[in-house]
């Protein structure tokens, strides 16, 4: 008989070490995004990027007013919780060190991230905020983007096959600072919670509701780094080697989180509008392809991008910062010149369909997405040859 000992032990090595199923990872996922959402608004990811990149154009004199602090910016504390959560997984786990990749590899983030700022911008947010929090929210626009990754997800992929033929990547660079502590990551588990306690006892406005976006953002970013849940391997393994297990945890992820917020919007404890915004149908079509090529040759999606610079990827750190610095200054440019409005029209489902009508539909786009690919991992039709 196993010791009480031993079972701690297993207990610890089954949630801080082996890696989770990716269709684990969709479930708790879309339990953390309906927690975000009864919290106060749904997930998102652009919008602290985007933050950042304002706070740099700000500090270098090309943006004249001051954006809201990052600390105290609501999609800016949802991406530090997730770094952090991903982090403290990582380090656990001793898979965290800094990695320098070829400097192909580095190029190809840059203009990726070009990509991904241009396609987030247009579709008013990535495949976070213009997809999946998009669908579950009942946007239409949603749809739209879904459609536009796919497109962007075949052409970044006949570019990488291209890519290979024609080029070779170079050496690696070196890789340092491996091996952290475990406990170290254990100590990052004490800092949230501290950073928590101290956001919710802040006299500064809204300053409470940031221990919220904080932790479950962590949940979050924990969440994909155990789970190794990428949504750009969801979308493009089903053309690339036939495998679905991530497109059928994303496909099974946003079902649950739409009937989730559902309930909480049709209860009247959400506004109706949020994440319904004018990017249907061409906004968010050809701002999702554009970002679904971006985002095949970073390596990274929004939330994917994020995990993986947790993780020490130096290649997405490049990725990140251009796409927030892109998007930073294409919306400012966008907004200036009243183009936001102009991206197409603000649908929400529920006024065409109902309630019942909406969730049926996300759950049939959903079903038709997983048993597509479903078909294809054993007959490779779809499976785009080099």
């Amino acid at each position: 008989m196993s010791s009480f000992g031993e079972k701690i032990s297993e207990v610890y090595e089954s949630f801080f070490k082996r890696t989770w199923s990716p269709m684990t990872g969709g479930v708790l996922l879309a339990v953390l995004a309906i927690y975000m959402e009864a919290w106060q608004r749904p997930w998102g990811i652009v919008g602290g990027l985007r933050n950042w990149g304002d706070w740099f154009f700000y500090l270098i004199g090309v943006f004249g007013d001051k954006p809201e602090h990052p600390l105290f910016f609501s999609s800016s504390v949802m991406d530090l919780g997730l770094l952090a959560g991903a982090w403290i997984s990582a380090v656990i786990a001793r898979e965290f060190a800094f990695r320098v990749p070829p400097v192909l590899e580095l190029w190809k983030g840059f203009f990726a991230g070009i990509l991904m700022g241009i396609g987030s911008t247009l579709a008013y947010g990535c495949n976070v905020g213009g997809f999946y929090s998009a669908l579950q929210n009942l946007a239409a626009n949603g749809f739209a983007m879904m459609i536009g990754l796919i497109a962007g997800v075949i052409v970044g992929l006949k570019y990488l096959y291209w890519e290979m033929e024609h080029f070779t990547p170079g050496p690696a660079g070196p890789t340092f600072l491996g091996n952290i502590p475990p406990a170290i990551g254990l100590l990052g588990i004490i800092g949230l919670v501290v950073a928590a306690y101290a956001y919710s006892n802040s006299s500064v406005e809204n300053a409470p509701l940031m221990s919220g976006y904080l932790l479950i953002g962590a949940g979050i970013g924990f969440v994909f780094h155990r789970s190794r849940l990428c949504m750009v391997n969801g979308f493009r393994e089903p053309f690339m080697t036939g495998e679905a297990a991530m497109g059928k945890a994303v496909a099974v992820s946003v079902i649950l989180g739409t009937i989730g917020i559902a309930i909480l919007k049709y209860a009247g404890l959400r506004d109706t509008s949020l994440f319904v915004v004018t990017s249907f149908w061409w906004g968010s079509l050809l701002g999702g392809f554009i970002f679904g090529a971006g985002m095949v040759v970073a390596g990274g999606c929004g939330s994917g991008s994020l995990w993986r610079v947790a993780e020490g990827q130096i290649k997405l750190w490049v990725v990140v910062v251009v796409f927030a610095l892109t998007n930073s200054l294409l919306r400012y440019w966008f907004e200036k010149n009243d183009w936001m409005s102009k991206l197409g029209k603000a649908i929400y489902l529920p006024d065409i369909f109902g309630y019942g009508g909406s969730i049926i539909l996300v759950i049939i786009a959903m079903l038709l997405w997983y048993l597509v690919i479903d078909w294809n991992e054993d007959s490779n039709k779809l499976v785009i040859e080099m």
